[in-house]
């Protein structure tokens, strides 16, 4: 494939072109061992199954952590959990557009781990409030799969080393530890 020229001579083109052309140099590119594209997407279509499972059906996260946490919470706002959201996905499509080095594979497998750890939460959270907690199905059926089948695959392939895989895999699954910290104030940044 032809490099467009929106991304010889970036000056003159505009953002969408440039990502556009970017998400089209990844998804013709091949995965080691021949795996397809799609895989270095799967965090954000994960992603994506997770916020409809808390958000539309079944829904009510906002509400089940309001209960969960108790009356206190004030972290957990409309807009707080929207603008979390949006982030999350712009870092997993980052993750799909940096696979291409050793550093974008950890980069990878630290999101991945992020959305496990997440996943775990929300089993724990379950648990723990004996109730169900918008987010948990997906979080488990595809957030812990995609980190450990994700880890293995690129660890196999060498596109990461074993020190970097282990270190993206630490900062990832603290996510519900400095989670906890900022909930556990009580307080809202957003």
């Amino acid at each position: 494939m032809t490099t467009p020229s929106c991304m010889r001579d970036q000056s003159h083109c505009s953002v969408w072109q440039i990502a556009i052309a970017s998400i089209r140099r990844t998804t013709t590119m091949t995965l080691p061992d021949g795996h397809p594209q799609w895989f270095l997407w799967a965090p954000l279509a994960a992603a994506l199954a997770h916020i409809c499972e808390e958000f539309v059906w079944p829904g009510g996260f906002m509400n089940w952590y309001r209960r969960y946490r108790g009356p206190s919470v004030r972290s957990i706002t409309p807009r707080f959990l929207v603008i979390v959201n949006v982030i999350l996905l712009v870092v997993c499509v980052d993750a799909a557009l940096v696979t291409g080095t050793p550093f974008g594979v950890a980069y990878w497998i630290a999101v991945s781990a992020i959305l496990a750890s997440n996943g775990v939460w929300h089993l724990w959270a379950a648990i723990r409030g004996r109730m169900y907690s918008p987010g948990m199905v997906t979080g488990l059926v595809f957030y812990v799969p995609l980190v450990i089948y994700g880890s293995v695959h690129f660890l196999k392939s060498s596109s990461v080393s074993i020190a970097s895989a282990v270190v993206a895999l630490l900062i990832g699954g603290s996510y519900p530890l400095w989670s906890a910290v900022f909930h556990g104030r009580g307080g809202s940044v957003v």
